[in-house]
């Protein structure tokens, strides 16, 4: 018995080095090949992306089956973090004007008129554009509402450091306006409906619900650190309102976070795995409101997402229960046959990596009824309960999830090619590489993977010490209560011509030209209007004529109020 026992314990050793020193290995070959691979789709210099203009991410330089030569705004805004992050911290200073021209371009592609709308009227949530910042026309699943949000998280990030480093002036004249026609768009549209981060399903999706939280939590900050205060007040109201919305996403029997509202599948999907790792925030603990890495509803529902791909994909089979495996979009997926992505295999990793920097940092971790089972894969005889550092119950788990987490990008590393190239895919029969060769977000993700590894962090966003609210509002662009706003506007029109109003929200008639609200000309030249508007909200407005059957928009950019929370309140502006 004795024998067995200590064979038992030396096998598992072995396999621990096993996986540990595989993991090195990867991390050590694929690193530059991954860094070299993100800044090759990058134009206009990288070596894969010829004909994008500055600062434009292409996702992948593959041109059919599938044809991915378009930059995405949500692939651009990530990888962009990424690197801001690796800038912003030193660990590459080089980059500094790649990302102007990064933000350049997003300021462009920001004001292209697009199937969605224009940048007034909803073309903020279109998600991909031609690489020479023209619109893509084709049909598509439009809109995806998470990429105003990823890029006023990186935006915010740069301008961070930037105004540490006294470049005020930059940061409020070129930057603010990037950022707050981001945070405004997910202000005003964060209840409307989405097509997920797969691009498959229109409903409300969870991703796209935490990172608009996050984006308008660091907006706010932001806002209020450059003296931008008249926008806080509605992005903290609609902040609060999303971080209660996050809540309906979980689901307590299975013990795993629903990805979507919509699209009649399980729910179990790499969406909420890479929702983890970027909203993670180190400050914020282990807190299960919103979701970081280490709460036991993100472990939990870790476990049962990894549980998902054990028994459908021929290269998982005989590996046993407690190990790692290859892990996909979800369970249900036939996109190219439905198969195993690198960058969803390596957000298993760094969820736990995350999770692993938060517990040492803590000097304990903490079993709940609800993590039990994930925890129980690696010591079966836990309970629930607090565990501190200094406990070999704290060494035990944590050295078995770090080996853990180490399988995972031993499996990447196993169906990574000899050259380090990094697809969208390998095959779940035999791990060969499919779909888009040189995926730029394959490629970030593993940097950031390898970056949680290593027990890199990065700056907070403020999900520290949150309070979800007692009840939910789902009114976008409004908080509870209303407020009586008159508009009155300079403007004179030849005989006929009337004046309008239409804007961001319901009142305003959700930016529709034949319903807008017609103003009095009672004081003319002065046209006058009361609308009854939520309270401590941004909304965006414009004014429009109408003559003859024409129509005549005010020039751009919106026009912007903050309401107060109660009472009235009065806005004259002039036609322009």
């Amino acid at each position: 018995m004795r024998f067995t026992l200590l064979t038992s314990l030396l096998a598992l050793a072995l396999g621990a080095f096993a996986q540990s020193s595989a993991a090195d290995a990867y991390v050590a070959s694929e690193s530059p090949i991954a860094k070299a691979g993100v800044l090759a789709n990058i134009g206009p210099s990288g070596s894969k992306s010829s004909g994008a203009k500055p600062g434009v991410v292409i996702a992948s330089p593959s041109t059919s089956n599938p044809n991915y030569l378009y930059t995405w705004t949500r692939d651009s805004s990530l990888v962009f973090k990424a690197l801001i992050d690796q800038f912003t911290t030193g660990e590459d200073t080089s980059l500094r004007n790649l990302i102007d021209e990064f933000t350049s371009a997003e300021a462009i592609l920001q004001q292209v008129p697009n199937p969605s709308g224009t940048v007034s009227t909803g073309g903020l949530g279109e998600p991909k554009f031609n690489i020479d910042e023209t619109a893509f026309t084709d049909a598509w699943g439009r809109p995806q509402r998470d990429g105003p949000a990823l890029r006023a998280t990186a935006i915010i990030t740069y301008a961070n450091w930037l105004l540490d480093n006294q470049n005020t002036t930059y940061v409020t004249n070129t930057l603010w306006p990037i950022i707050k026609l981001d945070l405004d768009y997910v202000t005003n549209n964060w209840n409307q409906s989405t097509f997920d981060l797969w691009e498959e399903i229109n409903s409300s999706s969870f991703f796209t619900t935490a990172v608009q939280h996050r984006a308008l939590r660091e907006g706010a900050t932001f806002a209020n650190r450059i003296g931008q205060t008249s926008v806080v007040s509605g992005y903290t109201t609609q902040a609060n309102n999303l971080l209660c919305f996050l809540q309906s996403y979980w689901n307590p029997n299975g013990g795993y976070v629903t990805a979507n509202t919509g699209g009649g599948r399980s729910g179990k999907d790499a969406n909420t795995v890479l929702t983890s790792i970027h909203t993670f925030d180190p400050a914020a603990g282990c807190d299960a409101a919103t979701f970081q890495p280490c709460s036991d509803k993100a472990l939990s529902n870790l476990k049962v997402y990894v549980d998902a791909f054990r028994s459908i994909y021929s290269i998982n089979s005989g590996i046993a229960s407690n190990a790692a495996v290859a892990t996909g979009r979800y369970p249900e997926d036939s996109y190219m046959g439905g198969n195993p992505w690198y960058l969803t295999t390596s957000a298993v990793a760094e969820q736990l990596y995350d999770a692993l920097i938060v517990w040492n940092k803590l000097g304990a971790l903490n079993v709940t009824s609800t993590s039990l089972p994930f925890f129980q894969q690696f010591s079966s005889s836990v309970t629930a309960g607090t565990y501190s550092s200094s406990s070999s119950t704290f060494q035990t788990l944590t050295s078995a999830i770090k080996t853990f987490a180490d399988g995972f990008l031993a499996v990447n590393a196993k169906y990574t090619p000899s050259n380090g190239g990094l697809a969208e895919q390998y095959s779940r029969s035999n791990g060969s590489p499919l779909s888009a060769v040189d995926l730029t977000w394959s490629y970030a993700a593993a940097l950031t993977s390898f970056a949680a590894r290593s027990g890199k962090t990065y700056a907070s966003w403020g999900a520290a010490g949150l309070t979800v609210p007692s009840t939910c509002s789902s009114s976008g662009g409004g908080g509870a209560g209303t407020v009586a706003v008159t508009f009155n506007v300079q403007a004179t029109t030849t005989f006929g011509e009337n004046i309008y109003i239409t804007g961001s929200v319901a009142a305003l008639q959700n930016w529709s030209p034949d319903n807008a609200l017609i103003l009095s000309a009672a004081n003319y030249p002065t046209w006058s209007i009361t609308v009854n508007l939520p309270a401590s909200s941004t909304i965006e407005y414009k004014y429009i004529r109408k003559f003859n059957g024409a129509v005549t928009w005010e020039s751009d950019p919106n026009n912007s109020i903050t309401t107060p929370s109660s009472g009235t309140f009065i806005q004259n502006d002039t036609w322009r």
